[in-house]
């Protein structure tokens, strides 16, 4: 196995300048990379030392998969993802699997490249709201490729498009409100047995903070098209109910309605209240995390669930403390809301098959080494994180075992919407919640009116 990975400060080129160097050499350098090989350490010394025309060439039964794919900061997905390309080489000795790993970013502009050119890898990480790959016919269907007994039909579901199935769900998660137990207790607020605030509670809890000196909610919005939308998007799922709630996003209901519009107005008390930090605008996703479990602090952080990918790691290389007090609430209950108890649930990180691909049966067994039970077990109890993958997970053990049983407890009687506004949405409305909601409403930027308006020309089909 081979892997390249683009990191903050460098990043060491393991593979062949046939495979879209350019795309490669032109993406961020983010991290400085651990270069790890096993089979071929050999070839790489004689490329070190005499350029890549003295590597000898593979014998002909030799197959090397490529494949692309983000999370290359969190420890747990890297070591899960290695597993299963050595069970794969190890099952297949002529089978080697050379992985690229990515900051998101840079990742979608070397596939923006490289698929257009029926180049790239041959088995690249994709999220369901990818929607343009499929349409453009970058992806293979992978119906008759994978074996679906070990996932969930609910989650393979998310990627089925007209009949075909185009992506493994690897990741599943819910969106949550993280929060430190401490700064509650400070605050002298006790969590409702439900561990659900009602509306006006959640806006007095933020005012509470704030005239504490302590920042309500590390949230940020500087390289994502959707943090700054959880609280607003959560509210108008609880007050309208799931129907309505796709209806809105899939264009047949207004955000004219009055009940769209009192989310809109208690959001922007919440925002004029002093809810988000004042770089909201700039503050990134990883820097959300440190922000809220190290320095400067703050109460709550909504998030998905892959929280942990970010906060489960060492403390020197970003984690939050090991004696953190983090706590699981849910989001706030709406006034009249018709279903208070609905939450999102969704699929994140997936896998998909290069339509270009020549080894498309190699990389299916790749995807399917991934996604056995024995490795849905493994995602569960390392990840500390749900998933697509069939897994029989009946207790909980390791150093955050407390965690993931809280967690479990916030989805008792939940009722799950599965998918989320960028899921759902296309072109102009998709823009537009990334700009409105995502960004500028929450960024005091726009009153409801504005806000409104906007929603409702990009999104309400009439």
């Amino acid at each position: 196995m081979r892997l390249l990975i683009h990191g903050r400060k460098g990043s060491q080129h393991l593979s062949s300048p046939d495979n879209l160097e350019g795309a490669l050499e032109s993406a961020p350098k983010i991290r400085e990379p651990e270069m790890i090989t096993r089979k071929l350490a050999a070839a790489l010394l004689v490329a070190t030392g005499l350029g890549w025309a003295a590597v000898p060439k593979a014998q002909a039964e030799d197959v090397t998969i490529n494949v692309w794919t983000h999370e290359a900061d969190e420890d747990a997905k890297v070591a899960f993802r290695e597993l299963a390309a050595k069970n794969l080489e190890a099952a297949h000795p002529d089978v080697h699997v050379k992985i690229t790993w990515y900051e998101k970013n840079p990742l979608l502009a070397a596939l923006k490249t490289a698929l257009p050119a029926g180049q790239g890898p041959d088995v690249l990480y994709v999220e369901p709201d990818w929607t343009e790959y499929v349409e453009a016919g970058y992806l293979a269907p992978l119906d008759d490729l994978i074996d679906w007994n070990n996932i969930e039909p609910w989650a393979r579901a998310v990627w089925v498009v007209n009949g075909k199935t185009y992506g493994v769900p690897q990741e599943a998660y819910t969106n949550e409100i993280y929060y430190n137990k401490d700064l509650l207790k400070k605050l002298g607020v006790e969590l409702p047995a439900n561990a659900q605030f009602t509306q006006s509670q959640f806006l007095d809890l933020v005012k509470k903070a704030k005239a504490a000196g302590i920042t309500p909610i590390a949230q940020g919005v500087g390289d994502r098209p959707f943090p700054g939308a959880y609280i607003l998007g959560e509210a108008l799922l609880r007050k309208l109910g799931k129907d309505d709630y796709r209806k809105l996003w899939t264009g047949s209901l207004s955000f004219e309605d009055p009940r769209v519009v009192d989310v809109f107005k208690w959001t922007k008390e919440l925002v004029d209240a002093g809810a988000y930090p004042k770089n909201f605008m700039t503050l990134k996703l990883g820097e959300s995390h440190y922000y809220f479990y190290t320095k400067p602090g703050a109460l709550m952080l909504p998030m998905g669930s892959w929280y942990t990918g970010r906060a489960f790691v060492p403390e020197d290389k970003g984690g939050q403390p090991k004696d953190f007090p983090l706590g699981v609430m849910q989001y706030p209950a709406m006034d009249g809301g018709a279903c208070n108890q609905c939450k999102t649930s969704a699929v994140g990180a997936s896998f998909a098959i290069n339509s270009a691909s020549k080894h498309k049966d190699i990389a299916a067994e790749f995807i399917n080494a991934m996604s056995t039970p024995e490795m849905g077990k493994r995602w569960i109890e390392t990840v500390y994180l749900q998933t697509g993958i069939k897994a029989d997970v009946k207790s909980f053990s390791g150093p955050y075992a407390a965690y993931f049983t809280e967690l479990m407890e916030r989805q008792k009687g939940a009722d799950y919407f599965i998918g989320g506004p960028r899921d759902l949405t296309r072109g102009e409305c998709k823009d537009s919640f990334a700009q409105v909601m995502n960004s500028a409403f929450p960024g005091g930027l726009l009153s409801v009116d504005q806000a409104i308006k906007m929603m409702n020309t990009a999104c309400f089909k009439g």
